[in-house]
């Protein structure tokens, strides 16, 4: 994670055309939740700077939600959870979100799962419609959305930058090694401290 010396870097390194991208910051997914990650208090503490310094800098900020139906397809193989409208679907309440923030909905279709927030969303119109050419991504959980949101971005002809210390994952000691080899084969780029809180 970030430390307190730290605290300045997010706004020297967001540029004029980056976006934050932050994937499924949901009570479910947090401490407490039904596919809870640990560790999720620290890494939204280093969320709400990389926030502060894109409100500070005017760089947009981009989040997605899991948003599934009661029956949801996704059911038959993890525990239920975001289901539309429900305390487990809500971003949580530590998140410092400004309302400026656009938010994307995903897995809404009974029928179809999507783990990115690229996913039959319109997350790469909405970024292209605003000129970002970079995002920068986190959230929950890496060796999950934020991996497949990764790969869809880079798929789209974004860059892609990993938040430092903005993710958690699932899988710490096979999973998250597994897929930041992979985003980083793709293309993306890991600035220090690496991207687990």
């Amino acid at each position: 994670m970030a430390t307190m010396a730290d605290e300045t870097a997010p706004a020297e390194m967001l540029e004029p055309g980056d976006a934050l991208v932050l994937v499924d910051v949901q009570n479910d997914f947090c401490e407490g939740g039904s596919l809870a990650i640990a560790g999720t208090p620290a890494l939204i503490a280093n969320l709400n700077t990389w926030i502060e310094a894109a409100i500070g800098t005017g760089t947009p900020i981009y989040l997605s939600r899991d948003w599934h139906t009661p029956d949801h397809v996704s059911f038959d193989t993890f525990p239920a959870h975001c289901v539309a409208g429900t305390d487990g679907a809500a971003f949580h309440p530590d998140l410092r979100l400004p309302w400026s923030a656009v938010v994307v909905e995903k897995g809404y279709e009974p029928d179809f799962d999507s783990f990115s927030a690229f996913g039959r969303t319109t997350l790469a119109a909405q970024l292209r419609g605003a000129g970002i050419q970079r995002i920068w991504a986190g959230g929950l959980a890496f060796d999950g959305c934020v991996s497949a949101t990764v790969h869809d971005a880079l798929d789209e002809g974004f860059a892609v930058a990993l938040i430092p210390g903005g993710s958690g994952a699932a899988d710490v000691e096979i999973g998250a090694p597994k897929a930041l080899e992979s985003m980083l084969a793709g293309g993306a780029t890991s600035p220090a401290p690496g991207p687990l809180a």
